[in-house]
């Protein structure tokens, strides 16, 4: 159990890694409790600069934008986001970007509120019909490889690509007043 434990606690610091070695420079996300280790990370990093948005959709425009400056990006968001971005993942299609986006998962595994639970059903078919390419880890031991082969689709093969982080992962919220 303890081992697991460790394992858990250290699967953003992973993500982080990756990012680093692939030469991230923009990380832009929507405030998100299942990220928000990994943004301390960015936000406290000198080689990666985590830029706050105020919707999801500003995030592919913002890592379109660094693309053509010559830096790749990354962009954290929510299983709910993703519906915010649909339009705007054409842009991916018409631009051929080299784009990665890591979702936390919403509305499974647990899951209280039933608003979330719609969008996080369908986010995998969502963005797989907006043309971009799916990969899913469920547990701890399994981000670092998922992350990584994600990361090289996108920035080698310029295969769009999403990997969602399942709510088992980051755990199910509990609603407490």
């Amino acid at each position: 159990m303890h081992a697991r434990a460790d394992t858990a606690a250290s699967w953003p610091e992973e993500i982080f890694s990756i990012l680093q070695r692939f030469e991230v420079r923009q990380v832009p996300y929507v405030p998100d409790a299942g990220h928000s280790e990994l943004i301390e990370r960015v936000l406290g990093s000198s080689s990666m600069r985590g830029i706050a948005l105020t919707t999801e959709e500003e995030g592919v425009a913002l890592l379109a934008g660094a693309w053509a400056g010559g830096q790749r990006g990354v962009l954290l968001m929510q299983s709910s986001g993703v519906g915010n971005c649909i339009n705007m993942l054409s842009l991916v299609q018409i631009f051929r970007l080299p784009f990665l986006t890591l979702v936390t998962m919403r509305g499974e595994w647990g899951e209280f509120n039933p608003w979330q639970v719609p969008m996080g059903s369908n986010t995998q078919g969502i963005l797989e019909l907006s043309g971009i390419k799916v990969l899913r880890a469920s547990h701890p031991e399994e981000v670092r490889e998922v992350v990584e082969a994600g990361a090289a689709q996108a920035y080698n093969a310029c295969t769009p690509t999403a990997v969602l982080l399942s709510q088992r992962l980051i755990g199910a919220k509990a609603f407490t007043k």
